[in-house]
């Protein structure tokens, strides 16, 4: 051993063969991860690491639904101002989600600027009826327009991303469906890089936490279910330069910024060593893996780290995984901006910090609308918005009130002068919500037959009880 040291240090090579032996033999970390890296004009693979595993896509699914309606909108078959219905199965669908009741009526326009920024569920439904019919029927398209483009790892059967065994992708195929949103759509690429809507008193930051805090941010789309981790497609762009960053299967919404951020940075950066690595190649020509996707859920929602499935990322998520204890090994590289560094600024520093101001786009429902006309619908949106939320108060009080209720009435059925002997007891036992099913009381105790019968029974739970507010 000491001989292959002397030979390592005598050697003009060493500081090389060192490097490639240290990346060699450096643990792996047990999450599994999916990183690629390409130039957007040529394809160029920079970066690749498990990018042709299959994988659940969750909400990066939106991008392909955005690209399939806009491709809809620039064949004629419909415009950014048409109105399309909430369903009821839109409404349905789970968070997260603008909660929009059926019959609502929202344009191609803001639905797309909703599931984007938002990555509203409903809204990818409204469009997916809207465009194709049905869910089906445009799940049918999605796969059509995948297998034109050359994603062959693909496969859609929602709209969303929701959790669904058939939803798969890979890396590769998410950067081929990027390059083809900024070669095929340049006029409406501006969708995949809002900062914020506006939504009546609500505003909402786009999830891509590179979007506003990156340097040269312009794309792409989130996404998060408990088996895939939590996914990024990003692009930037410095000194006329694009790059798409993929990452799949982060632990949390802020390390998948990091991930994508580091990866940008070493392919804007031009890393020094690059002339050692072979080719990769293009993205097209990156050789698929036939496997099944890694299931993720117990790393992502087991235990204390149960979530729901979607891509709100918390804050507490955001603030330990940018913590110097669980930064995942990230690396010292600074940012560059505008060929300068910002010294020992590490990604999640920056990513941490609040983005640029922005003035947030407003979204409405009903037709568009401009000038003194749009700021009357918006000024409706809040007015609705403040209606739903206090008679969600004033429901959630008399559900409340209604426990309470119970609960006194089943306290006061209790039979007075039996305290001597509690196992001599026989009155049931008070009805309290969640004790026993509404109405039933609780069976008295067998040990019990000579004892005196209460003077009346426990009320029964209301009727009410547990019904979901409106």
């Amino acid at each position: 051993m000491h001989l292959h040291r002397l030979q390592l240090r005598k050697s003009p090579l060493s500081p090389l063969l060192v490097l490639a032996a240290l990346a060699f033999l450096a643990p792996r970390t047990a999450h599994a991860e999916a990183r690629l890296l390409v130039e957007a004009d040529s394809g160029k693979v920079l970066e690749a690491e498990n990018a042709t595993i299959p994988w659940y896509p969750a909400s990066v699914t939106k991008m392909m639904t955005a690209y399939v309606t806009l491709k809809a909108v620039k064949d004629g078959k419909i415009t950014l101002d048409t109105l399309f219905t909430v369903s009821p199965v839109a409404a349905s669908q789970s968070p997260s989600k603008m909660g929009f009741k059926p019959g609502t009526q929202v344009t191609v326009d803001n639905a797309l600027k909703m599931m984007l920024v938002k990555s509203a569920n409903d809204m990818a439904v409204v469009l997916a009826e809207g465009v194709g019919g049905s869910i089906d029927g445009f799940s049918a398209m999605m796969n059509q327009t995948a297998q034109k483009l050359g994603m062959t790892q693909t496969s859609y059967v929602n709209p969303n991303g929701l959790p669904a065994d058939g939803q798969i992708t890979s890396a590769r195929d998410l950067a081929i469906l990027a390059r083809a949103i900024i070669h095929d759509l340049p006029e409406y690429e501006y969708f995949v890089h809002i900062p914020s809507i506006r939504y009546g008193r609500r505003v909402t930051q786009n999830f891509n936490k590179l979007i506003g805090r990156y340097p040269g941010a312009d794309g792409f789309k989130t996404g998060f279910i408990c088996a895939s981790g939590y996914n990024l497609v990003a692009s930037a762009t410095r000194d006329g330069k694009r790059l798409i960053a993929v990452v799949l299967g982060a632990s949390s919404g802020t390390m998948r910024a990091v991930r994508a951020a580091q990866l940008l940075d070493r392919g804007f950066s031009g890393n020094g060593l690059a002339w050692i690595k072979p080719s990769l190649g293009t993205v097209d020509q990156l050789v698929p893996v036939d496997a099944s996707p890694p299931n993720l859920r117990d790393d992502m929602c087991s235990g204390k780290r149960h979530r729901p499935a979607s891509d709100e990322d918390e804050d507490s998520v955001a603030s330990n995984a940018s913590s110097p204890s669980s930064n995942g090994g990230e690396s010292s590289t600074p940012f560059s901006v505008a060929g300068l560094q910002a010294p020992l600024q590490k990604p999640s520093e920056l990513l941490a910090g609040s983005p640029a101001p922005s003035e947030p786009i407003p979204v409405y429902t009903g037709p568009t609308r401009t000038g003194a006309a749009l700021i009357a619908a918006v000024a409706a949106d809040a007015d609705e918005q403040a209606r739903q939320a206090h008679h969600g108060k004033h429901a959630h009080g008399r559900k409340l009130a209604a426990r309470d209720t119970a609960k006194d009435g089943a306290a006061a059925a209790k039979p007075a002068g039996n305290h001597a002997s509690a196992k001599g007891d026989a009155s049931p036992k008070s009805a309290a919500v969640g004790d026993t099913p509404a109405g039933r009381p609780a069976k008295p105790k067998a040990a019990a037959k000579t004892a005196d019968k209460p003077a009346s029974k426990p009320p029964k739970s209301s009727s009410g009880e547990g019904k979901p507010a409106g």
